[in-house]
């Protein structure tokens, strides 16, 4: 009994000293106000090991894959790889085989199963602002993983209860085949492992808000998005998002609080990147997701040869010279619907399909899908919406200057975009707003002409782009000038 006293009194020694020799280092790197600080985060009870958690992750990771809408996109999937695993390096705990699917859903959802299995639909990725955003939806999920929230609750449930081994239902195709019938309604009604409570939804943000800082993204992101979806959905039936994640009281402030524990916001924190921007317009140009509750994964649709094609939308007599509008002077447009954004409403042709929400949307016009030199559908005519937030809290000196900072990102993600002749001073609803184009190598092989308008928003640098193949841009240069005419900039 002694001798067991005497190593468990090594242990503990050996266990105090590593400790002082893990803040010592800290301090040395100059940083204890970011990790003494912090709230200290420990998973629940737990009956299972993190090899059971992964294997039951494994095995649920199967069936969703065969029975969720999968984009199947590599290019998607490689992003959010890359994105995931560079926060997962920053996750405490076991270090799970983290992957990160993309699901084809317009429903605003994402789950996390045992073991590090993330699935993100792609409405996610669309309604993002920044990478920063999407960044904090992810570690958010990757929290859940880390505090192993899943068989916590699992292991809450058989205590309760008396049931015994649910992991070995799971495992062993209990839980699968009930998940297997319930696919199509929200994932978190098929099981127990992703039911969280309120205060695991709490250590999610406050777990998420430390990686986004450590991986030194801006940390308020994840709050941010969250509170603006909950915001839109008020009054309308909410997300899925909220079904399977409940909503804590107080998020922002909690994610505040974090921050100024771990000494403010990390210098030069990141919101945004080149690669985001560019993956979120590819999943925009991308066919539509299919109805809910449609459970065949993505397949690509026939050659379009095959489809017929759709006229250009005619264009009316008074169709514009120029892009410029004025309060009042809205041409009128042929058959037109109306939407609606945060900063700006416009009209456009009803035939068209309009896909997106908020600031960030696309219309293109049915029937002209084609395949990118992957093999894949896009649209290659239509109009881009979307905001430019400035890279620091002060926001941008001028129109002129954002609209730099805009290009100079454009180019930094398409080598291949240059601009083409001089920007042109117009007025969009009154407002000032620059106009230039663009050229770029097609997706469908050839070049590729846009129409870049900027204005400057509350929320940043409003722009729409309006791009086709260069040999059929004049075949649809006025409908893109009277959907333009047509921008209306509520005050």
């Amino acid at each position: 009994m002694l001798a067991r006293q005497h190593r468990a009194a090594s242990r503990n020694s050996l266990l105090r000293r590593a400790s002082a020799l893990v803040l010592a280092s800290a301090m040395a790197l100059g940083a204890p106000s970011a990790w003494a600080d912090r709230t200290q985060l420990r998973p629940g009870i737990n009956l299972y090991s993190t090899d059971d958690d992964i294997r039951m992750g494994q095995k649920l990771a199967q069936d969703a894959e065969a029975k969720l809408p999968m984009l199947n996109d590599p290019r998607v999937d490689e992003y959010l790889n890359n994105l995931g695993r560079k926060l997962a390096a920053y996750a405490p705990g076991a270090k799970y085989p983290y992957e990160f699917h993309c699901v084809n859903s317009s429903q605003l959802n994402a789950f996390a199963l045992p073991g590090g299995f993330v699935f993100v639909n792609r409405a996610v990725i669309e309604e993002s602002s920044d990478e920063a955003q999407l960044a904090g939806v992810i570690a958010h999920e990757i929290s859940h993983v880390a505090l192993r929230h899943g068989t916590n609750q699992a292991t809450k449930k058989e205590m309760g209860s008396g049931l015994v081994g649910i992991a070995g239902a799971i495992i062993g195709g209990g839980v699968l085949a009930n998940l297997a019938s319930q696919v199509g309604g929200t994932l978190a009604e098929s099981t127990v492992l992703l039911k969280y409570s309120r205060t695991a939804e709490r250590q999610a943000d406050i777990l998420g808000t430390q990686i986004l800082f450590d991986a030194g993204y801006d940390p308020r992101a994840m709050a941010q998005f969250f509170e603006t979806i909950e915001s839109e959905s008020k009054g309308k039936q909410k997300p899925e998002f909220f079904s399977d994640h409940p909503i804590p009281a107080h998020r922002i402030d909690r994610v505040t609080d974090e921050i100024d524990k771990m000494g403010g916001l990390p210098g030069q924190y990141k919101t945004d990147s080149a690669s985001f921007r560019e993956i979120r317009r590819y999943v925009l140009s991308l066919p539509p997701a299919p109805a809910k509750g449609d459970k065949s994964n993505y397949v690509a649709p026939r050659d379009p040869a095959s489809q017929g094609s759709v006229s250009p939308p005619p264009a009316t007599p008074q169709s514009p010279a120029s892009p410029s509008a004025t309060r009042g002077a809205t041409v009128p447009l042929p058959d037109t619907a109306e939407y609606s954004g945060f900063s700006f409403t416009f009209r456009y042709p009803e035939s068209w399909k309009l896909s997106g929400a908020g600031d960030l949307v696309r219309i293109v016009p049915l029937g002209r899908l084609v395949k990118d030199g992957d093999g894949k559908p896009v649209n290659s005519i239509g109009i881009t919406v979307d905001n430019f937030a400035a890279s620091s809290t002060e926001g941008f000196a001028s129109l002129s200057a954002a609209t730099d900072a805009l290009v100079a990102s454009l180019l930094e993600s398409e080598p291949s975009l240059r601009t083409e002749g001089e920007r042109e001073a117009i007025q969009l609803d009154g407002q000032a707003s620059l106009s230039l184009k663009l050229s770029a190598d097609s997706p469908i092989g050839g070049k590729e002409t846009r129409w870049l308008v900027t204005v400057l928003r509350p929320q940043g640098l409003l722009y729409f782009v309006c791009f086709a193949p260069a040999s059929d841009y004049a075949d649809f240069d006025a409908a893109f000038k009277q959907v333009v005419s047509s921008i209306r900039l509520p005050q």
